[in-house]
This record gives C-alpha cells, sequence and structure tokens, in this order.
C-alpha cells in the first residue's frame, strides 16, 4: 500500500507544500506586474510581444496572477483558480516563450511549463484538506468513502 493511500494526510500535506510555493511564485509575478511596471508598463510590454488586446491581457496576467496566487496559498477555489493560472501561462507560452526553446536563461519555456502544468494538477486535484475549499465545501473523495466489496462476476 501506497503512503499517502495509508496515511491520506500526507497527500495532503504535499497539497499544501505545493499550493505555498506556487502560489508564492504567482504572488511575485503578479506584484511584480502591478507594482514595478503598472498597468501601462505591463500593457506597452505586451504589445511590444504583440499580444492580442494588450491591456486586456496585462490585466488578466496581473489580477490572476496576484490574487490567483492567493488563492492558491490560501487553498480557495482551486478548479477555477488553477485553470485561470494554466490559461495565463499558456498564453505565457505562446506568445513570448514558444520560439526559444525549453531552458529559461534563453528565454524559453520551462518556467511557464511547469507552472501552467502545476496550477492544473492543483485545479484536478483540489486544495486538499489544508484548505479554504475543505473548510468551506468539505472533503469529497474516494479515500473517505467506506470500503467497498469488490463485485464478482
Amino acid at each position: 500500500m501506497l503512503p499517502a493511500r495509508r496515511y491520506p494526510q500526507l497527500a495532503d500535506t504535499g497539497l499544501l507544500i505545493g499550493r505555498l510555493a506556487l502560489g508564492i511564485v504567482f504572488v511575485a509575478h503578479g506584484w511584480q506586474k502591478l507594482n514595478d511596471l503598472g498597468h501601462s508598463g505591463v500593457t506597452k510590454m505586451f504589445d511590444g510581444l504583440g499580444i492580442p488586446m494588450p491591456g486586456a491581457a496585462a490585466a488578466f496576467a496581473t489580477w490572476v496572477e496576484l490574487a490567483g496566487g492567493v488563492a492558491l496559498i490560501v487553498g480557495a477555489l482551486l478548479p477555477l483558480v488553477g485553470l485561470l493560472l494554466a490559461a495565463d501561462m499558456a498564453g505565457a507560452f505562446w506568445y513570448v516563450h514558444k520560439d526559444n526553446g525549453l531552458f529559461a536563461d534563453k528565454g524559453g519555456y520551462e518556467l511557464v511549463l511547469i507552472l501552467g502544468a502545476l496550477a492544473l494538477l492543483l485545479a484536478l486535484t483540489g486544495a486538499g484538506r489544508f484548505s479554504v475549499d475543505a473548510l468551506l465545501w468539505g472533503r469529497r473523495r474516494d479515500e473517505d468513502a467506506p470500503a467497498r466489496e469488490p463485485v464478482n462476476a
């Protein structure tokens, strides 16, 4: 038996650690856009990158990263937040990094790939028991259901 199945709190602890790490990174990037560059600076940068509707895209990226990062940290609305952050990273991949190869030191997509994949992972798995989502909506996981006997055909 896998340790996470025998001790389900291990999986929830892993989800908490992952949410905290990913949330901190997204908050930092959203804060950088908001505080260091400002909306006009991000809009100008996005326009120079050829991103459609740069003003709307700048607002989306800034606030999804900042508010989404906070939501990851506390574990709130994870299915929605994870999808929005994954979409944000898909846009960064498509418009900025895809032609630069894998490695970030060459402008590649390794960072946006892992950030987007982890956001999608959390959207699909949920926040775990150590989260606002668990407090508000309770846990609906298979391991909480009573064990069932296999049906013989």
